[in-house]
Parts: C-alpha cells; sequence; structure tokens
C-alpha cells in the first residue's frame, strides 16, 4: 500500500512539473544566428512552436520595438507563408549611412497559405535586422500568434527583474558587446556552410589519391597471390619429376 501511494505521488509530482514548466520552453522566441552585436547587422530567428494538439498555428504578427527602431528588416521567404511588411513613420527621424530614415519596419505578419504548423512541429521566421542599437543591451519584441481554430495567445508580457517569468512572455533579443574593430562576425549558417565548401573540396582533392593508394593495393595483393600459385606450381612440377626419374 505504501509503495503504491509512494508510486502516485511521484507520478503526480512529476507531471506538475511537466505543467508548470511547459510555458518555459514552448513560447514564441527569438534567437541571432550567430550573434547580434550592438551597431551591427544580424539575422534573427522567431521560433514558432504548437503547443496544441487539435489546430494548427496559421498566423504571426511580430511588433518591432519603437523605443529603438530598426531602420532595415528584410524578412526570409518561408515556403507556406505569406509575408506582410508594415512601416510607420517615426517621431523622430534617425541616422543611417549618412541619410536621414524618416520611417521604420512597425511589424511583420506570417499568414499561413496551407496547413501552418500542424500539431507536434514548430517553425522558424527568419529577418535580417539593423543596425541594432548602440545603447541597449536587449531589444523586446511582442508577438501575437493565431491558431486555425480562432484562438489568440498574445506573447506580450515582459518580464520584471527579480520576479518569477510571465505566463505568456515576450520574445527577447540580448545583444552583445561590438567588436574593437568595428567588424562583426559571419552568422552560424554563413560559417557552416563555408566550412562545408572547405570540407567538401578537400574530399574532392583526396579522393584521386585514395583511389590510387587503393588500387596499387590491389595489384599488390593480386601480384603476391600469382607469385605464390606459381611458387607452388613449381614446387609440385620438380617433385613429379623426381618421381619420374
Amino acid at each position: 500500500m505504501k509503495v503504491s501511494r509512494l508510486a502516485a505521488v511521484g507520478a503526480l509530482a512529476a507531471s506538475a512539473v511537466v505543467v508548470l514548466s511547459s510555458p518555459a520552453f514552448a513560447h514564441v522566441s527569438v534567437q541571432p544566428e550567430g550573434t547580434a552585436a550592438k551597431g551591427g547587422y544580424a539575422v534573427v530567428d522567431f521560433k514558432v512552436p504548437n503547443e496544441r494538439d487539435n489546430a494548427s498555428t496559421t498566423k504571426l504578427e511580430v511588433t518591432f520595438p519603437t523605443d529603438h527602431p530598426l531602420a532595415s528588416a528584410m524578412p526570409e521567404p518561408v515556403n507556406g507563408w505569406d509575408i506582410k511588411v508594415t512601416k510607420s513613420k517615426l517621431s523622430k527621424p534617425i541616422e543611417l549611412h549618412g541619410k536621414k530614415i524618416s520611417e521604420a519596419v512597425s511589424k511583420i505578419t506570417w499568414t499561413a497559405d496551407g496547413k501552418g504548423i500542424q500539431p507536434g512541429f514548430f517553425e522558424k521566421f527568419p529577418v535580417s535586422v539593423g543596425t541594432l542599437p548602440e545603447d541597449a543591451d536587449e531589444l523586446v519584441f511582442k508577438a501575437i500568434q493565431t491558431y486555425s481554430n480562432k484562438e489568440v495567445v498574445r506573447w506580450i508580457e515582459i518580464e520584471q527583474e527579480g520576479q518569477e517569468e510571465p505566463e505568456n512572455p515576450a520574445p527577447v533579443l540580448a545583444l552583445s558587446a561590438a567588436s574593437e574593430d568595428g567588424h562583426h562576425g559571419a552568422s552560424a549558417t554563413e560559417k557552416a556552410s563555408h566550412s562545408d565548401d572547405t570540407e567538401n573540396a578537400a574530399a574532392e582533392t583526396a579522393a584521386p589519391a585514395d583511389s590510387s593508394d587503393t588500387t596499387a593495393r590491389v595489384l599488390g595483393v593480386v601480384g603476391i597471390a600469382v607469385g605464390a600459385l606459381g611458387v607452388g606450381y613449381g614446387v609440385l612440377a620438380g617433385r613429379r619429376r623426381t618421381t619420374d626419374a
């Protein structure tokens, strides 16, 4: 009886942990591909998981910060999604590459033209943004997620220092320090691409040498086998001659 009760309590506790911890890893989030350095450009991914078992995510709206407007925000095409970029007039123009910018991207909306994000899956929505502010440590992007059953989840709550994470936290992009030389590193995707090209080139260069080496080894083994057969034949022939004599 005690064992059964302990097992039941343990199962209940485990379920509670899963339920309580699920919002921490299932919300809409934003992460850079590589780094997002202050004063530079970056490609960021808005990661959208589907939290429902009986509906698909069919729409995502991301609002861009107004306290630190981004003059450039170019979304990457995503198969199965229509993309709309909304720009708004700035209350105070900003300067970019020596030019004054009077409007900036205020919202990007992705709308599924098919099944959307089905239960058990997630989708990434990449956007190239810049220039990133030099006087901020993070940027907040409020997001609204809409499901096929018309349910709407607003990821707009801002976490306060010293308090627990809210139930529906807004995606937050952490900014890293600007490099001293003013140059910003390539994204992880670009580095991976260069790495793959280098490895492929090395493989192509090494292939003929490997092939020649293998051929030489095979011929060597065949030569040894033929030589051994020749020696054996000579020995047998000598024995026959001795016997005939």
